[in-house]
C-alpha cells in the first residue's frame, strides 16, 4: 500500500496514516449519540481519528450529551448547527476540522470496525477524492425486513451499486462518503439549498470539476429503514420532490431510471381516469399491481411470511411516492444562481 504523508508530531505506531477528521450532523439523538461516538472512536485505524459534531436545536437532551462527550475526550468537538439542516451542519463540522480526510458518518449509522482503514487505503490506491460503499438496509420488524428487501432490490431502487451491491470502482454517487479535503474545497462543499439529495449533488460537482468517485463494496455500512408506511412515503416523496430540483440545476442528470417512477404514476393516473368510460383504460393500473406481486414473489425468499405480505406494498410506496415527488416538485426549489 502506498505510504501517507507523516506528521512529525505523531506516534510512532500511527506514522504513515493521516489523521481524519469524523464529521457528524446530529438533531434528536439522546439516546444513541454516546453510542455513535463511541463506534467511531473504536475504529480499527492506526491514525489518529478526531469527532466533529454539528448539533441541531434538539428537543431534547442531545446538546448536553454532546457538551458531556467533548469535555470528557479531547477527540471530541462540538459546534452549533442553528438551521438543524443536513447540509448546514455538514459544512459547519467540516469548517471546524482540521484533517485532511474528511469522513461524513450519520447518527444512526453502524460502521464495520475497519471502515476508516478500508476508506484510507482505497483514497490512496485509487486517487479517488471521495469513496463510500453499501448503504446496507437491515430491517428489525416485518415490515422494516420488506423496505430492507426492496431498498436492496433493483426493483425498489434500480441498479445504484451502493444500494444493490457490486465491484468496486468509479461511481456517480455513494451511501455517506471519506473525502480528501481538497476535493471540499474546490467544490465549496455541500451546497446549502438541498435539503435532499445534497450527497449525489455534491458528488456531481467533484465529478464536473475532474474528481474521481469511487465505489467500495467492502465499506458496509448498517441502516435502519423507517418504520411504516407514511414515514417511508414522506422520506420518498422528499427523495423524487429533491432530485427533481437537481435536475434542474444540472442539465443532463435525468435517465430513464429516475424517469420510471413518475412515468408509472402518470400512465397509472390517466389509465384509472379513462376506465370508467373506456374499460382497456385498467390495463395500465393492473398490469403495475401485477407486476408488483410478481417482483416480490421473486425477490422475497428467505423474508418471513408477514414481511413478504408487505413487500408488494413497500414497493408501491417507494415509486408512488418517489414519482409524485419528482412530479410535484415545485419550481420555487429550484436552486438560485450562484
Amino acid at each position: 500500500m502506498k505510504q501517507f504523508p507523516d506528521s512529525p508530531h505523531a506516534p510512532a505506531e500511527t506514522r504513515g496514516w493521516p489523521p481524519i477528521s469524523v464529521v457528524m450532523p446530529v438533531l434528536n439523538e439522546e439516546r444513541h449519540l454516546r453510542e455513535a461516538v463511541d463506534q467511531v472512536l473504536a475504529q480499527h485505524y492506526p491514525g489518529e481519528i478526531e469527532v466533529v459534531l454539528a448539533i441541531g436545536p434538539s428537543r431534547d437532551r442531545t446538546q448536553e450529551v454532546a457538551d458531556a462527550i467533548a469535555a470528557a475526550d479531547r477527540r471530541v468537538v462540538v459546534v452549533p448547527n442553528p438551521t438543524g439542516r443536513t447540509p448546514n451542519a455538514l459544512n459547519a463540522a467540516i469548517a471546524a476540522s482540521r484533517n485532511g480526510i474528511i469522513a461524513r458518518v450519520d447518527g444512526h449509522a453502524m460502521l464495520p470496525p475497519d471502515y476508516l482503514r478500508v476508506a484510507v487505503e482505497t483514497l490512496y490506491e485509487t486517487g479517488a477524492d471521495n469513496v463510500g460503499g453499501v448503504m446496507a438496509a437491515e430491517g428489525v420488524s416485518p415490515f422494516q425486513q420488506a423496505v430492507a428487501r426492496a431498498m436492496t432490490s433493483k426493483i425498489g431502487v434500480g441498479a445504484a451499486a451502493f444500494h444493490v451491491g457490486g465491484t468496486a470502482g468509479p461511481a456517480d454517487t455513494v451511501y455517506l462518503g471519506v473525502f480528501r479535503r481538497s476535493a471540499l474545497d474546490r467544490v465549496g462543499g455541500y451546497d446549502e439549498h438541498f435539503q435532499r439529495a445534497q450527497d449525489w449533488e455534491m458528488n456531481h460537482r467533484i465529478r464536473q470539476t475532474g474528481g474521481l468517485v469511487w465505489f467500495q463494496p467492502r465499506m458496509r455500512v448498517s441502516y435502519r429503514p423507517r418504520p411504516n408506511v407514511r414515514a417511508l412515503a414522506k422520506q420518498y416523496f422528499h427523495y423524487g420532490r429533491w432530485r427533481r430540483v437537481v435536475a434542474r440545476t444540472h442539465e443532463g442528470t435525468i435517465n430513464l431510471r429516475y424517469l420510471a417512477p413518475p412515468v408509472a404514476v402518470l400512465a397509472i393516473l390517466l389509465g384509472l381516469v379513462v376506465a370508467p368510460f373506456f374499460p382497456l383504460g385498467l390495463i395500465v393500473p393492473g398490469g403495475y399491481a401485477a407486476a408488483i406481486v410478481a417482483g416480490s414473489a421473486l425477490t422475497g425468499s428467505g423474508l418471513p411470511w408477514k414481511a413478504r405480505l408487505w413487500l408488494p406494498v413497500v414497493y408501491a410506496t417507494m415509486h408512488m411516492s418517489w414519482g409524485w415527488g419528482f412530479l410535484t416538485s415545485p419550481r420555487r426549489l429550484a436552486r438560485p444562481p450562484r
